[in-house]
């Protein structure tokens, strides 16, 4: 290729007669839709990024246990709202690896307040792969092995730690298991009734369609936050907290199904006149088989699109639920019980470091919320 004194490129490789002026373009056709989807989807770079960070959040949702220093429910007594620690590598100008400062506590009798004080002349120093309290790794296999702990008495509270004298950083990791989780199941919940009633309801057509779509007017018609309430108080205060997070997950989804039903009923009723369909039914395919077959694949990118954009606010209606203190509740760790104990706001203005939940719950909802833009633009190579 050599460049003209104008700008210009030109190609200065021999001319070769057999080789087709159409290459390019005939192997982008040829290629695989998954070929064509990654092509565009790596060129958004926010949701590729979102992307990334969402699987690895995931990845590491079975070994949080093993990543926090402490259980979701430990205490220590001595260290009620214990601002947050610094992990250091040099003491007084030399390196001795990564270490804490030792956190003292002191009464102070004009505020009544406890105030912690760093002991700077005792670094202690971190352990890696060491002993603490038992957990169940992956919810399965009983182990008491952390990543990092601090030595003797010496704590470790990156993020601080709240009234009660709980890792933050730690609750946080174990609070991600059942926040994340939710919307998997609520979205799952959600498609399984969507796809089936909207389905059903534009393929048939007549007395079916309207049955249905009265159901999904009525559901639509009821505001959302007290039907919420009304059937999180439903749940009976004696089950235990994973019966609860199972009962919170499918309410989230049966509320959730009503304008995914619609969505999908729109799309079949257009596709039921196309050639391929009436084709499938004059070879005698089943309503089942046109349907899974035929008219779900056709429709599949805008429910992946549509998934990603639905979960966050699966996340956000738990959060909401629990701040409420009408979701999840303790012992069960999420990120709204998290701030359901930090809603004082006397607290937070004194003790910021306890509305830190509020973090993962935006950068998460934001990551999915950039990928859903990504694969929505993506999943449909063929507009370009």
């Amino acid at each position: 290729m050599t460049q003209l004194p104008d700008g210009r490129y030109v190609d200065d490789a021999p001319y070769d007669a057999n080789v087709s002026l159409q290459q390019l373009e005939r192997s982008d056709l040829d290629a695989p839709n998954w070929v064509l989807i990654w092509r565009q989807f790596k060129t958004h770079k926010l949701g590729l990024v979102s992307g990334i960070f969402l699987l690895i959040s995931y990845a590491l949702l079975p070994v949080a246990g093993f990543i926090a220093p402490y259980t979701a429910n430990e205490r220590h007594p001595d260290h009620l709202y214990s601002p947050p620690q610094s992990i250091n590598f040099f003491h007084e100008g030399e390196f001795i690896g990564p270490y804490v400062y030792p956190m003292t506590s002191e009464a102070n009798l004009e505020t009544f307040q406890w105030e912690f004080v760093p002991d700077t002349d005792n670094p202690a120093s971190l352990e890696f792969f060491c002993e603490g309290k038992e957990y169940h790794l992956a919810g399965l296999i009983p182990t008491d092995t952390h990543l990092f702990c601090a030595p003797g008495d010496a704590t470790i509270f990156l993020w601080g730690s709240d009234r009660l004298g709980r890792d933050v950083f730690s609750r946080i990791l174990y609070g991600a298991q059942l926040s994340l989780t939710v919307g998997i199941i609520g979205i799952t919940v959600s498609f399984l009734l969507g796809i089936t009633f909207g389905s059903i309801a534009g393929y048939f057509g007549g007395r079916i369609d309207w049955c249905i779509n009265r159901v999904i007017e009525i559901l639509r018609s009821l505001p959302e936050l007290p039907l919420w309430l009304a059937l999180s108080a439903a749940v009976p205060s004696n089950w235990g907290p994973v019966a609860v997070f199972f009962i919170i997950s499918v309410i989230l989804g049966i509320l959730d199904w009503p304008g995914l039903a619609r969505s999908v009923r729109a799309k079949f009723l257009s596709l039921r006149e196309e050639e391929y369909v009436r084709a499938a039914e004059m070879m005698g395919a089943s309503p089942g088989r046109v349907i899974r077959k035929h008219m779900l694949p056709n429709f599949m990118s805008h429910l992946i699109a549509s998934a990603t954009l639905s979960i966050p606010a699966m996340i956000l209606g738990e959060t909401a639920l629990s701040f409420l203190g009408l979701g999840l509740r303790a012992p069960a760790v999420s990120w709204g019980v998290m701030l359901n104990d930090a809603q004082n706001l006397a607290s937070i203005e004194i003790y910021p470091w306890t509305a830190i939940p509020m973090l993962p719950i935006i950068i998460v909802v934001l990551a999915f919320n950039f990928l859903g833009d990504g694969l929505r633009d993506s999943l449909d190579p063929y507009q370009h």
